[in-house]
């Protein structure tokens, strides 16, 4: 029959001939019946021919009524339209419906789902009820990924509700979609359940779930369940291997990605566009650059995407040459640069501070008309900062008409690293004129940039507006007020942020424990640290830290207590060179010169080499008289290790000969070295030879110390000392004299102390300083004690 043909036509995708094969029934005057455009409306759904599913609309209106107001061909035309996600006329065709099916609502519901608007799917999906219309198995699964889409938890436990009432539970689709809604809302504990219930899981069900698994970065899991897929016999797909590539790359797990390209291979599937790529994406994240090549080679079809991801491979790696020779390739493959390709070439100029390079892709962008892509402009900014060219990162955002948000974080980032705070506020303030509200990494930039900048107080205030605004502080928040504050002077502060951080129950990361730590040490206060270590104890996931472990032994080796930081030591999971630098250097503030050796040579012999941090800590230790191993060190950094040692390790060199009165040794040193001497190094040998009462050198140095650094009470102190020692009373009373013309007064001295027990925090008392709150009662005591004192001396 002529239905059959057509029909089967327009299923080949042979639009064309169903047409004319519908021309020549016109022709002989055989009767087209509805159920004839129907179909050939269905092939244009198949081939999402909108064109011609027009033409066919057209002929409908053309034959009046009878074919027009027909049920069937009404509903056929609101899916046609919803399939070509041409919403506009879908509506008007599905408001003028007089009777509205399943069909035509799964139609509307399925079009608003593809093209974003859930809400809108989601309001069709209640109105269908409302109207006793029974959504079915093809309306739940578009609903449930609306419900996704959106992360309405509680609409998608509501649609849940309605299939396990419906009896669609048993559907593998419907089960699948909401094993998926229940993933991408973050609900893993319900997605496992509704799996677990499915009776004949096949791979879109798995995949469903393993999909959740690597969206909420459980990427353990999503492997796991591979292994458990395999063993039931289900045959992975090309979204099963994608989807675990993503996850081994998210863990960088590279045998389990290996592992997953295998099954690729023994299993058959064709390496297409889509699974070339994630095996591509997997090798260049995980740094096997030239497996990356090799599958890149033998992609038949390879598009913009597939040549932007081994272009980032290579500039991940530092290999900048090979990402623009690649770009090279593209360009003769008639391929054009996109705003992923040439925002991947800006990150390699940032990345290597090769302003050259970042100019030539900015005037590429300009020449193409790409200056206004808001993403382009994004990167050009950071480019032009992170190469020292805040000017030109000005210019940038001020040449770019629609600024969204990302930009002027962006610039304002651009100044906080830079420490301008004064700039800063002005964008912060002038975004706001804009129209821009500030979110909380808006507030963050602001904030570090005035801690940056020593403006305590301000950013403190600035924490304060933050949350008044409405804006709750992150973790990042937190912890960026924490650092500021220890990098400040102020530890005490950073510790009592920390408690009101835990009061919000906000828990900390790793780098907001190793500032806490770090605020311990510079405090001394061992009490606050063994709280923060019991809490990291308590909180095992941190105990797998290096910067952690570091940490802790450098705090527990600065608030006294060296036999915790051996102890902490000894149990590392780690052997990473910045816990031993840090054991090291422990050692050096204790004068176990003999130990720190030790560790040196274990360092060297477990084939670590050294960094400029272990050469300083090494070179810090007390050698006393015998300076022979320093030498030795000193020596060894150069020969052995090729390292060119700084302005630093020749400063304790000098240091360690003058404290063993070898004067004449480290006035050489220090005349040979490539460097010009500090004030600290002068400072070092003018008290040797002051010692050794080497007068002309004294003044030689003292003269040498004045030029340097005039406004330094402390070197006229010193020198006036040594004048002293000396019975120079002329020039002790010379330098009094030049300290109270220049109106420099010597900084008093400083000193902390812990009770233990007490909940304060710690006292800080100043020479002469009468303010603290106990003065009276401290003044009583030391009374009692001096009376003691004489008490017991007379």
């Amino acid at each position: 029959s002529y239905f059959h043909r057509v029909s089967s036509l327009c299923k080949n995708g042979e639009i064309r001939e169903a047409l004319s094969l519908v021309t020549e029934m016109d022709y002989r005057n055989i009767r087209i019946g509805p159920e004839i455009y129907g179909e050939i409306l269905q092939g244009c759904v198949y081939e999402r021919d909108l064109c011609t599913g027009q033409q066919i609309h057209a002929q409908i209106l053309k034959k009046g009524d009878f074919y027009a107001r027909n049920e069937y061909i009404e509903t056929k035309l609101v899916i046609f339209y919803a399939k070509c996600d041409a919403l506009e006329i879908a509506q008007v065709l599905f408001s003028k419906l007089r009777v509205r099916n399943v069909f035509s609502w799964a139609a509307i519901i399925g079009v608003k789902c593809r093209i974003g608007l859930g809400e809108g799917a989601l309001m069709g999906f209640v109105e269908m009820l409302e109207n006793g219309i029974f959504p079915d198995n093809f309306v739940v699964p578009n609903v449930c990924k609306a419900c996704g889409a959106l992360q309405w938890s509680r609409f998608g436990r509501g649609v849940h509700g309605y299939v396990a009432k419906a009896g669609l539970h048993h559907c593998v689709f419907v089960a699948s979609s909401l094993a998926d809604m229940y993933g991408k809302c973050g609900v893993l504990d319900d997605a496992r359940k509704v799996f677990d219930y499915i009776p004949d899981r096949n791979a879109v069900a798995w995949n469903a779930l393993m999909v959740g698994y690597v969206q909420n970065g459980m990427n353990e899991e999503a492997i796991r369940l591979l292994s458990e897929m395999r063993k039931e016999g289900i045959e992975p797909t090309r979204v099963t291997v994608s989807t675990c590539l993503s996850a081994s790359a998210n863990m960088g797990g590279i045998e389990e990605g290996k592992q997953s390209h295998a099954i690729a291979i023994v299993n058959g599937l064709e390496l297409d566009n889509i699974l070339g790529t994630s095996i591509l994406n997997f090798y260049c994240k995980v740094g096997l650059i030239e497996y990356a090549e090799m599958i890149f080679d033998g992609m038949i079809e390879k598009d913009v995407v597939t040549w932007n991801l081994l272009i980032s491979g290579y500039v991940q790696q530092g290999l900048v040459e090979e990402a623009i020779y690649m770009c090279q390739l593209m360009r003769r493959e008639n391929l054009k640069f996109d705003c992923v390709t040439l925002s991947t070439l800006m990150s390699a100029a940032t990345s290597t501070q090769n302003l050259k390079l970042g100019k030539e892709i900015q005037c590429y962008c300009i020449r193409h008309g790409l200056e206004s892509d808001i993403v382009l402009a994004s990167t050009a900014v950071d480019m032009y900062a992170k190469c020292g060219s805040i000017v030109n990162a000005k210019k940038v955002f001020d040449s770019t008409v629609q600024k969204d948000l990302i930009l002027w974080n962006t610039l304002l980032s651009a100044y906080a690293d830079s420490g301008l705070s004064g700039e800063a506020l002005r964008l912060f303030y002038e975004m706001q004129l804009e129209s821009v509200p500030p979110n909380v990494i808006t507030w963050n930039l602001i904030i570090l940039s005035l801690l940056r900048n020593g403006q305590v107080n301000e950013a403190k205030e600035m924490f304060l507006q933050m949350q008044s605004s409405g804006i709750f502080p992150n973790l990042i928040s937190w912890t960026t007020m924490m650092n500021g504050l220890v990098q400040n002077g102020c530890s005490e502060e950073a510790i009592l942020f920390l408690r009101k951080m835990q009061e919000s129950r906000l828990r900390p990361n790793a780098f907001t424990i190793t500032v806490a730590l770090s605020a311990c040490a510079n405090l001394a206060s061992l009490h606050f640290g063994r709280s923060i270590h019991g809490y990291i104890i308590r909180n095992q996931q941190y105990s797998f830290s290096a910067s952690i472990e570091t940490s802790l032994v450098d705090m527990y080796a600065k608030c006294g207590d060296i036999n915790k930081a051996e102890r902490v030591f000894g149990s590392k999971l780690c052997s990473e060179l910045p816990l031993y630098n840090a054991m090291i250097s422990a050692y050096a503030l204790y004068g176990k010169v003999r130990e720190a050796i030790t560790l040196y040579r274990s360092l060297e012999d477990g084939g670590v080499k050294p960094d400029n941090i272990t050469i300083t800590s090494l070179l810090s230790c007390n050698y006393g008289r015998d300076v022979n191993q320093a030498i030795e060190v000193f020596s060894d950094m150069v020969s052995k290790h090729g390292m060119k040692p700084c302005l630093e390790h020749y400063g304790l060199m000098v240091d360690l000969l003058a404290s063993a009165g070898e004067t004449d040794k480290a006035l050489r040193l220090m005349e040979e070295m490539p460097y010009k001497p500090d004030a600290r190094m002068v400072q070092s040998l003018f008290e040797s030879c002051s010692k050794q009462h080497k007068t002309e050198l004294v003044e030689y140095l003292s003269k040498h110390l004045l030029e340097s650094e005039p406004d330094n009470s402390g070197n006229y102190v010193m020198i006036s000392n040594a004048y002293a020692v000396e019975g120079s009373w002329d020039e002790v009373a010379k330098m009094r004299e030049m300290m109270k013309v220049k109106g420099l007064k010597k900084k008093p001295g400083c000193s902390w102390i812990q009770i233990k027990g007490e909940e304060e925090g710690v006292h800080v008392f100043v020479a002469n300083d009468k303010t603290h709150l106990r003065n009276d009662e401290i003044q009583r005591m030391l009374a009692l004690l001096l009376y003691d004192m004489c008490s017991d001396s007379t």
